[in-house]
């Protein structure tokens, strides 16, 4: 079944106190990811502001330029969570990309402060062109680079903090873990959209900039402080080259014949390993073509890994295949969430914003989700986990895909009250002149938020758990990733919509085309959304329940490396002889 050669090993570096691991550090990553997104989700509801009024992009290019930003700076989650595994280790990752950040928001105040590099107004659908141009999207896409990278390694550096060797506990503490990960984020995007957003639309957009730098320069530091607490994971072999390999391996046997036996198929079977090395993984039957990378062909052993690979190595690919349709499943939702920080957004910019003597700014109407979502996490991890544990007897209440779930159809419920909130506001302001209150939007925002504290930690929770030991900071940077996706999508659906609606209607324009709102059909747009949610939930269902989940704790070696009988005797006997040869020679001598 395999060589006495040695299991690759992704270890934690021997921890040399008491304090390392455990919660106490986790405390130094809630701090900073408060801190960072201050001003990463401020810029997230107001960049849609900033690049209509600024920039003077119009009503689709701004969405457009937002959507895009978000879109990269979490598809860029990828390659911070690659780094992280293959290459450095997450704390030196998230630093890193933490200074690119950095480098972001100095160009975005030093283009917001000086207006020689500003853009004039000029009716046209873009008016920012040549240098302008050039140094509006260098700043924009370093700070999405660095935000996309952080959040590629930083959730897995906290979830690696707890020990593997109690898969319940352990799964009740990454399930804690998450959900205060979230509260974090919720506190600290709740003070951007409020107060970082209101200096920025009422006292300068470099001032809120400013905000923004020195709170991510800020919560780099703080990051920085818990390394003595910290459980140390030795960056491995890459995870994307270990797939390939499997993937090459099994294209090149694809003529093999697979066994009958699974147990024929290679795996490595020294005993003699560090008690740091990965677990093996069980042969799974599903996926059965890739099994031919693990089928031992004359003189396959002698050709490097591009020809034979393990068969834990043939199992991560496996876990990673069945992840993709949960993964493809949550692209439609972060479409709609993109929604609530373009158009939801700039609806409110048409809408009283006055609260009492006080004018809200329209960026900052997300706080309403924020604020649910700062109660609900609590009440979740006290009251609904524990008696939902009860019930069910599963160490997190409801399990990772269940959570997903529940999210999938609140926001397709958000999409279909933000279409009537659209159609209420447009009948007041065309027909009576009145400008409907701002707070009519806090309904599907509240909504939205309470899906997103479902999906987006149910999500975290299933890929860090669920994903190879190796793969655990890439893995968990596809919940981003979704999100990523959604947001192009989103810029995509904008064009298709306004091209083909464009053809239907009588004035020949699109849904969504112009700068008028109040003459758009921004509620079909929504409610579009709202069907297709559903759609999408029931082909979620149809994945969930396909979906096996990888058995916790260590296998059961024996069972896995069950040798051949006649091999062991083989073995036993050899080792017989040479102990025979030996105590022969000690007597000569």
């Amino acid at each position: 079944m395999g060589s006495n050669e040695s299991v690759r090993e992704t270890a934690y570096i021997p921890m040399k106190n008491r304090r390392q691991g455990g919660f106490t550090p986790t405390f130094f990553i809630f701090g900073m990811m408060l801190l960072d997104n201050i001003g990463f989700v401020a810029n997230m509801m107001s960049f849609v502001v900033y690049f209509a009024s600024v920039m003077h992009f119009d009503l689709a290019g701004a969405a457009t330029n937002t959507t895009n930003f978000l879109g990269t700076a979490f598809l860029l989650t990828i390659l911070g969570g690659f780094i992280s595994d293959a290459y450095m280790t997450r704390l030196n990752t998230t630093l890193l990309f933490g200074i690119l950040q950095l480098l972001g928001y100095l160009l975005l105040i030093l283009q917001s402060h000086f207006q020689k590099l500003q853009p004039q107004p000029c009716g046209e659908s873009t008016c920012v062109h040549g240098g302008k141009a050039l140094l509006l999207y260098t700043s924009v896409y370093l700070t999405a680079l660095g935000a996309g990278g952080i959040r590629g390694c930083i959730p897995a550096l906290g979830a690696d903090q707890f020990e593997q060797d109690d898969p319940k506990q352990s799964s009740k503490n990454i399930s804690s873990f998450f959900n205060w990960f979230l509260l974090s984020i919720t506190i600290g995007a709740s003070i951007g959209v409020t107060i970082v957003v209101w200096v920025s639309t009422n006292v300068g957009w470099d001032r809120g900039f400013i905000i923004s730098i020195v709170c991510c320069f800020a919560g780099l530091c703080i990051v920085s402080m818990g390394k003595p607490f910290y459980r140390v994971r030795v960056p491995g072999e890459s995870p994307l080259l270990r797939v390939l390999q499997v993937l090459v391996a099994a294209a090149r046997n694809c003529s093999v014949q697979l066994p009958t036996d699974e147990h024929k198929l290679y795996e490595i079977q020294d005993r003699n390993v560090s008690p740091l090395t990965e677990q093996r993984l069980p042969h799974t039957q599903q996926f059965s073509v890739l099994d031919k990378a693990a089928v031992q062909t004359e003189g396959t052993d002698k050709q490097g890994k591009w020809r034979l690979c393990t068969v834990t190595q043939v199992e991560e690919v496996k876990i990673l295949t069945r992840m993709m349709p949960i993964l493809l499943s949550t692209i439609i939702m972060n479409t709609c969430l993109a929604q609530l920080q373009t158009i939801s957004i700039q609806q409110g910019t048409l809408m009283d914003s006055s609260l009492g003597k006080f004018d809200v700014p329209a960026a900052s109407i997300p706080v309403i989700p924020l604020v649910f979502m700062s109660v609900l996490i609590p009440i979740y991890e006290f009251l609904f986990v524990p008696v939902m544990r009860m019930i069910t007897g599963h160490p997190t209440g409801i399990t990772h895909l269940q959570r997903v779930g529940v999210g999938l159809v609140l926001s397709a419920i958000s999409m279909a009250i933000a279409g009537a909130v659209e159609v209420k506001r447009k009948n007041e302001f065309n027909n009576y002149n009145h400008r409907t209150s701002l707070f009519w939007l806090s309904f599907h925002y509240a909504i939205f938020g309470i899906a997103d504290m479902f999906t987006l930690v149910g999500l975290m929770e299933f890929f860090y758990s669920e994903a190879p030991a190796g793969m655990r900071s890439l893995s968990t940077s596809f919940s981003f990733l979704s999100l990523s996706i959604g947001y192009y999508l989103s810029s995509a659906f904008v064009e298709l919509i306004n091209s083909i609606t464009s053809k239907l209607t009588s004035n020949k324009q699109g849904w969504l085309q112009g700068r008028d709102m109040n003459k758009n059909h921004i509620e079909l747009f929504y409610w579009f959304l709202a069907i297709l949610s559903l759609l999408n939930f029931g082909i979620y269902v149809f994945w969930a329940k396909w979906y096996k989940y990888k058995k916790d704790g260590p296998i059961n070696e024996q069972k896995l490396l069950q040798p051949d009988l006649s091999v062991t005797m083989s073995m036993t006997s050899q080792q017989t002889i040479s102990t025979s040869e030996g105590e022969r020679k000690m007597e000569q001598n």
